[in-house]
Order: C-alpha cells, then structure tokens, then sequence
C-alpha cells in the first residue's frame, strides 16, 4: 500500500507540475486530463502487443476501494474545507433558493433522471432494472463545486450566484447520499420503499448529522476560544473532522452534512471570536492546501480509473443521451423556477444557464456508482456514470467561465 501511495503523490506532483508548465488549465482539470491521455496511451500499447504497463497499472488501481477511499476519507476534509471558507450571513440570504437546489431539486432530478436512464437503457438494449435506474438518477443528481470555483472566480463571477452553487453543492451532497441509500436499498430488496420508512431515514441521516455538525463545531469552538495557540487549533479542527466523521460512521448519521455544519460554524462563529488573526490565517492556509492536494489526487485517480471501466459501444450512446438529459433536467428543475421566480428569490440575468452549465458532476457520483452491488447492472450504471462526469469536468468546467464572462458583458436588468 505504502508503494501505491507514493506512486500516486509522485505522478500527481509530476502532471500538476507539468499542467503548470506547459498546459496551463485549472489544476484539478489539467491533471485529470492528462491521466487520462496516459492511459489512453498505455491502452493504446496493450493494443499494440505491449501490454505489461497496462497490466501493471490496472494490478495497482485494482488495490484502491475508489468508494471508500472518497466516501469515509477525502469527503469529510473536501466538504469541511469547503464550507469553512463560507460566509454564512451571506448564505443565509440565499436560503430559501438553496433549500430548493439541495433538497427537492435533488428529488425531481432522480425521478426525472433515472425515468430517462430506464428509456434509453431498454432502448439500447440493456436491461436494468426500474429502482436501479432510480438509483442511478440519485447517484448523478449531486453537483460537484470542486472544478468549476476557482473558473468562477477568475471570471469575476457576481457572489451570489458564486453562494449558490456552493451552498447547493455542499448540501445536495449529502441530501443525494440517503436517497441513495434508500433507493439501493429498495432496489436490493433489502429495505420497503415507504414515505414512513423514507421518512425516519431522512430524519436520521439528515437530522443526526445537522445535530452531529453542531455538536462537534460547537466542541471546536469552545476549545478554540479557550486558548490562543494555532498550531492547536489547526490540529482541533483536523480531529474534528477525523473523529466527527468517524462518529458519524458509528452513529449511521449523515457524515457529509454533519462536516458541512461542523465547517460553516468553525468557520463563521469560531472565526469570529474564537480566534485570532493568527490563528486564521494559518487555519486558512492549512484547509485551503489540503483541499487543493486532495482534489488534486482525486482527480489523478479519477483520470487513471478509466483502465479499469468496462466500456461498450453501447454505453457510450447510452451516455451521450443521458448527457442531453441531465442538461435538459438541471435547466428544468433549477432554470425554470430561476425565470419564474427571479425578482423574489433575487436571481439575476443569466443565472438560469450558470446554475444550469455550473452543476459539474464529479467524484462522489463515481463512488456511489461503484456501491452498487457488483454485477452487469453496475458495470451499465458505472460507465455511464463515468462518461458523464468526464463530459461535465472537461467539457462543462472548461467553458463555465465563458458562460459566466458572457452573462457580465451584458447589462443586469
């Protein structure tokens, strides 16, 4: 394992440096893209007759739990960092319009989501199952801020819209994770699809980990207000997330939600007065190296993983259609009620098709994607799921800032 680690924290340090050098696009996506070339590249050899390097990179990725390693380790930092760096007065004005993004977007995007995937599955010959076609619209329906914010902030994108889609996205995540749960769990038949029993997970999940976040943000604050030494309270906060997560894995609570609490309060009323200028500046440095590091090595893998994908041509019509679908369904569920309700939730011009381009699927769509239980349902749903996140990373969060210059050179009316 130590080898495999250390390849990985080369190669990333390598391509990053090479990105900056030479290519030049945003970090997390340059890498990813060139992982990606390289294993095409070694694919390409195998082809050839020369296939030891390929075998010897899929023996290598084979030993990476790609679910566990996002799901119960870079999560928890990735949503803390993230929220930590949220300005919570101003969140709260855009609530009502995240509340939507986050929970009932979240909804209708996996009803309308996975009756699409059920139609163009079938069509193409692919047998998958209803629920399991649910399961995949829920999979797909959390947005990933990860790529598209620093595009957004070199673009001078207007902070409230900048708000939303990270405040959806911190959410949604972990909104998107029980219905997940719930979904797969009828699917598997292990659980009764019912309001009650939807209900009672929901208010678990989602209610124990709002009460978990609070209690281990709560936790951090008082220990952060009661000394005034950074390097401590650095090392608080990195047991927070630590501990809190691992608790929330115990408790069967909502780990995601629980982190994205535990980060807004640490990172607006610790802030505020529990800590010094110090101590901010350096927790500061501290969350925003960490984050850049993780998604950076996420990203690597995320473009290595491609070896080990079962690809058909079939799954790549598949793929193209859901693309149209998702797009179609995002502008549906989130731009239409933009338009409609634009004075009251307080959208301005062009929000319908940032919010629209600007929901990226990323990491966690392929993790869940892979707790489907193993079989040739999982291996559809993971190429496609796969696909999708390429198309949105490359493609989406390479020309979001387009979007977004374009929508500034017009007048706001």
């Amino acid at each position: 394992m130590l080898d495999l680690i250390a390849i990985i924290v080369t190669l990333t340090a390598v391509l990053a440096w090479f990105n900056h050098q030479f290519i030049r696009l945003p970090t997390t996506i340059g890498v990813m893209a060139i992982a990606l070339v390289l294993s095409a590249g070694m694919h390409g050899l195998s082809w050839l007759g020369f296939t030891a390097l390929e075998n010897r990179a899929e023996s290598l990725l084979s030993q990476i739990d790609f679910n566990k390693l996002l799901m119960d380790g870079m999560l928890s930092f990735l949503l803390f960092a993230g929220a930590l760096h949220v300005d919570l007065d101003r969140l709260k004005r855009y609530r009502w319009s995240i509340g939507f993004l986050a929970t009932l977007g979240v909804v209708i995007s996996t009803l309308a989501i996975g009756s699409a995937a059920y139609f163009l599955l079938g069509f193409f010959g692919f047998a998958v199952p209803w629920m399991y076609c649910l399961v995949f619209g829920a999979l797909i329906s959390p947005t990933d801020p990860i790529a598209v914010l620093g595009i957004l902030r070199k673009a001078n994108a207007p902070v409230d819209l900048e708000l939303r889609i990270v405040g959806e996205s911190l959410f949604n995540d972990g909104v998107a994770v029980v219905v997940f749960i719930l979904l797969l769990g009828a699917a598997a038949g292990s659980e009764a699809l019912t309001f009650t029993h939807a209900g009672k997970l929901f208010l678990l999940e989602a209610g124990g980990g709002i009460a978990l976040g609070l209690v281990v943000g709560g936790l951090a604050y008082w220990l952060m207000r009661s000394i005034d030494e950074y390097r401590i309270e650095v090392l608080i906060s990195l047991a927070i997330v630590f501990g809190g997560y691992a608790l929330a894995l115990h408790l069967h609570v909502s780990g995601p939600i629980a982190m994205v609490v535990a980060g807004l309060l640490v990172g607006n009323e610790a802030r505020k007065s529990a800590m010094s200028d110090t101590t901010r500046e350096q927790l500061d440095a501290f969350w925003e190296l960490v984050d850049e590091i993780l998604n950076t090595l996420l990203f690597v893998i995320i473009g290595l993983e491609v070896l080990l994908i079962p690809f058909e041509t079939g799954h790549l019509w598949v793929g193209a259609g859901l693309i149209v679908v998702l797009l179609i369904v995002r502008f549906a569920t989130i731009g239409v009620p933009v338009l409609l309700l634009r004075d009251q939730l307080g959208f301005r011009r062009g929000s319908a098709r940032i919010l629209t381009w600007g929901g990226l699927r990323g990491g966690i769509s392929v993790a869940l994607a892979l707790a489907i239980p193993s079989g040739e349902t999982r291996d559809v749903l993971l190429t496609v799921t796969y696909l999708i996140v390429l198309f949105s990373i490359l493609v989406q969060g390479l020309t979001i800032g387009r979007v977004v210059s374009a929508l500034l050179d017009k007048p706001n009316k």
